[in-house]
């Protein structure tokens, strides 16, 4: 299975096409849209998610809701391109009002312009904002519900947020039925210091970064493998978290945690009933020797501040070389709460990819079945 997306943050919308779904998977639009609707939440987000209301469209690969086992394509479109069809239509444009030099820090503003040779980094940062993550929730959405009919379930929280941490365990009952919806995050008193913790950096004209926890149910031992280290499920899933714009580090299980105890407090030790073998602990997230090992999925992904600052970085203009203040383009102060969500799709999609090339099956009765034999 493969995903790609297109689109820039104010052109004409956001685009998946997936190749290599079964055919016979039966779609929901509410539940897209649900998850777009997610990815839009949060304290502290920008005014665009004021204008935007996003909703998918199934362009292809469907008929009456059921996948047809060709290439699937899906579009969210972009309200907000009725006000920017002036600088941004493809079929030609004023490329010159809305150019931007003033290039940010910790943006792909200035390493893109040198890589494809932009004296404009809007050419870059129209395809580098978060704005185009909308797509892929879109596609990890169709991805989830592929997952869900094999009886695998994802979900997630924020952890913590601008510092604001919360250090206690949760079940995944807990997670789903408790998860606030301010911020995503589990406990009230938490979520309340976070919020002012946004509040602060607001006024201060900053931005704030956190932690988001995923959890992955019901899926089976044997996915991934020890044998090559491109198929290693650790890798891929790590590198899918680390793919989405601004998470900067991911774990699983105690991750960075284990580097500082001894093995004894590392390691899940192993027993027996005299039917199953089975673990009372799971410190190693789910995936050992890069496989999954049938318990509960556990990853945490890190996501640095919002490089948009409202006061502005010091930087240099592209343009004139001459020392400037960052440009303000429009954004938010903080997105955990929306990361959280893209994170989640990303998941799905590459667990989904790992387990079609297992798997194999052109339709969803066949993919069933394999799964069902395992």
């Amino acid at each position: 299975m493969k995903i790609v997306t297109a689109g820039e943050s104010h052109g004409k919308g956001l685009f998946a096409i997936i190749e290599g779904l079964p055919a016979g998977l039966k779609l929901d639009i509410g539940k897209i849209n649900a998850e777009l609707a997610r990815r839009q939440s949060g304290y502290g987000r920008g005014e665009r998610q004021k204008i935007e209301c996003d909703r998918v469209e199934l362009l292809a690969g469907v008929r009456d809701l059921v996948t047809l086992g060709s290439p699937l394509a899906l579009a969210v479109w972009n309200r907000d391109y009725g006000s920017w069809k002036e600088y941004m239509a493809p079929e030609g444009c004023n490329t010159e009002a809305k150019k931007l030099t003033a290039v940010r820090p910790g943006h792909a503003d200035l390493a893109g312009m040198e890589k494809f040779s932009a004296a404009d980094a809007r050419n870059i940062l129209e395809r580098a904002s978060a704005r185009g993550t909308a797509a892929r929730v879109a596609a990890g959405s169709v991805c989830r519900t592929l997952l869900s009919a094999l009886g695998i379930s994802v979900t997630g929280y924020v952890r913590s947020l601008g510092g604001v941490s919360d250090e206690r365990e949760y079940s995944f009952g807990e997670i789903v039925s408790g998860r606030r919806p301010l911020l995503g995050m589990m406990r009230e008193e938490t979520e309340r210091a976070a919020a002012e913790a946004v509040d602060r950096a607001k006024a201060a004209g900053d931005t704030l970064g956190g932690v988001a926890e995923l959890r992955v149910k019901g899926l089976k031992s044997g996915f991934g493998s020890c044998m090559t280290d491109r198929e290693k499920l650790d890798a891929r899933l790590c590198a899918a978290l680390m793919s989405v714009q601004a998470v900067k580090g991911a774990e699983i299980g105690l991750g960075f945690g284990c580097a500082g105890k001894r093995g004894s407090e590392v390691h899940d030790e192993i027993f027996t009933d005299g039917s199953k073998i089975f673990r009372k602990t799971n410190r190693a997230g789910g995936i050992e020797g890069g496989m999954s090992n049938g318990e509960e999925l556990v990853l945490r992904a890190a996501m640095k501040p919002i490089p948009t600052l409202t006061k502005g970085l010091r930087t240099v203009d592209t343009q004139t070389g001459e020392p400037a203040v960052a440009a303000p383009e429009r954004s938010d102060v903080c997105a955990v709460t929306a990361c959280e969500v893209v994170l989640e799709s990303a998941l799905c999609s590459e667990l989904c990819a790992a387990l079609l090339e297992r798997l194999g099956g052109d339709t969803m009765a066949q993919v069933l079945e394999h799964y069902e034999k395992l």
